[in-house]
């Protein structure tokens, strides 16, 4: 009994190994994909939205989303006199209507997001599978030439600040929605302090501004992965200078 649960254990064992290999053939085969069509491809297409009429506004007040949010009257005296008269704990009681109704968000900047939010999520992937590659790729700790090593923990320390700064993009982005939302809701509420209505468009111009700056580290850090793994290629799939790389 002993010997056929012994016998199972190795075919299980035998098995696992044989996926985890597969996996690293899959991904090998990845990353050869990555740097072979899909990052160049990636460059070029970043550097023609960056051309894009639409990622190309000068006239920054063309970005300007209409607020349906009415502009009241200003008071007349006997309303003023009325006002005054009011008992204010019987005031902080009453709850106010909406002084409005639905309000769109800003369609040009929620077009610009829908084109480049992909991209984020698009970069995170590859830097995930190009820093899975190279950890593959990473031999044995021992004694000897180990100057293709040191570029491998290189590059890998620079793919994670990359990761940081790109994790960074969805976080400003969700930024925006939150205190846009926020400048909104008292531009409604306050619909006399036109500060809260400019408050909205500023949102909308820094956003914009933004998202211009994601494309261009975007397509830079393409640009920069491609750069260096071109350049450091033998090392880094062949860290210990064997006959054979250890990509392969």
């Amino acid at each position: 009994m002993s010997q056929q649960l012994q016998f199972s254990f190795t075919l299980s064992s035998f098995s696992r190994l044989l996926q985890v290999e597969n996996f690293r053939k899959s991904l090998y085969h990845e990353a050869d994909n990555l740097f072979s069509s899909l990052i160049p491809s990636k460059i070029v297409q970043l550097d023609a939205l960056l051309r894009d009429d639409a990622m190309s506004i000068t006239d920054m007040s063309s970005l300007k989303a209409p607020l349906d949010i009415p502009i009241p009257d200003p008071p007349s005296p006997e309303e003023e006199e009325m006002e005054t008269d009011k008992n204010e704990d019987e005031d902080k009681k009453k709850k106010k209507a909406p002084k409005c109704g639905f309000i769109k968000g800003n369609e040009k900047i929620m077009m610009l997001l829908d084109r480049v939010k992909p991209e984020i999520v698009a970069l995170r992937e590859t830097i995930i599978v190009v820093s899975c590659w190279i950890q593959y790729l990473i031999p044995k700790i021992e004694d000897g030439n180990d100057f293709g090593v040191a570029i491998q923990e290189k590059i890998l320390e620079r793919i994670t600040a990359v990761k940081t700064k790109v994790d960074g993009f969805q976080t400003n982005i969700n930024k925006y929605f939150s205190e846009r939302g926020d400048a909104v809701g008292k531009a409604s509420k306050e619909t006399h302090v036109m500060d809260y209505r400019s408050l909205v468009h500023d949102k909308d111009e820094a956003i914009y501004s933004e998202i211009r700056v994601i494309v261009l580290d975007i397509r830079g850090f393409y640009a920069e992965l491609y750069d260096i793994i071109s350049k450091n290629l033998e090392k880094v799939t062949n860290p210990k200078g064997e006959e054979k790389p250890s990509m392969y």
